[in-house]
């Protein structure tokens, strides 16, 4: 719609009392429905560029680039919790005595099922490690937390776009995909893309 067009409903507006005006007086229906179009033609002009402004896809904040990826599902769930201490076997046996932990030489695995698919099954991992262990490195904290993600090939692409620092390359083992990363506080994470195929495997096997 050409703004001229809203120029002279203006003008029409605005000069229809005018009695030096060469315009003819407006009847009174004619000044209504010179207004009510006004309205419309405002109120559709409004859905259009609000339709507009709503196709622009979204800017990643880092980037200042299109985010083709907002809608990209991260971390599912927390894969595993490993932490530093004096003695690895007199912590297990703690556990497993007091808080009854099944635990293994690597630890204790807390088997749960998917929401979204009871017949899938899911695991958390227990570890304690040595406190002389560089398995934490280059972090200097105690912890590390393993977080399970789906994809892991294009998240690390994407966090690569997003300045994120990759400590080490994508590796693949039986029972799934990992890669480790750094947060904003000097943490190390671990990102693990499960084997799901594996992990049936080894349940039944157990079982």
């Amino acid at each position: 719609m050409k703004p001229e067009f809203f120029s002279d409903i203006y003008y029409l507006l605005a000069n229809r009392d005018n009695k030096h005006s060469k315009l003819k007086p407006l009847t009174t229906m004619k000044k209504t429905a010179l207004i009510i179009l006004g309205f419309a033609i405002s109120f559709c002009s409004g859905f259009y560029f609000k339709a507009i402004i709503t196709k622009q896809p979204s800017i990643n904040i880092n980037t200042k680039q299109p985010d083709n990826n907002i809608k990209m599902k991260k971390v599912t769930g927390i894969g595993g919790i490993f932490f530093k201490c004096k003695d690895p076997g007199k912590i297990k046996e703690w556990y497993k005595t007091h808080l009854g932990f099944d635990t293994d030489p690597y630890g204790a695995r807390f088997e749960w099922q998917e929401s979204t698919n009871p017949t899938q099954k899911g695991s958390t991992q227990w570890s304690p490690f040595s406190e002389t262990d560089n398995y934490f490195d280059p972090s200097t904290k105690d912890f590390m937390i393993n977080y399970r993600v789906e994809n892991l090939v294009s998240l690390v692409e994407q966090l690569k776009k997003e300045g994120i620092t990759i400590i080490d390359t994508i590796e693949t083992y039986e029972y799934g995909k990992f890669v480790h990363i750094m947060d904003i506080e000097g943490n190390k994470i671990e990102l693990w893309e499960p084997n799901y195929d594996y992990v049936a495997t080894d349940k039944k096997q157990n079982e």
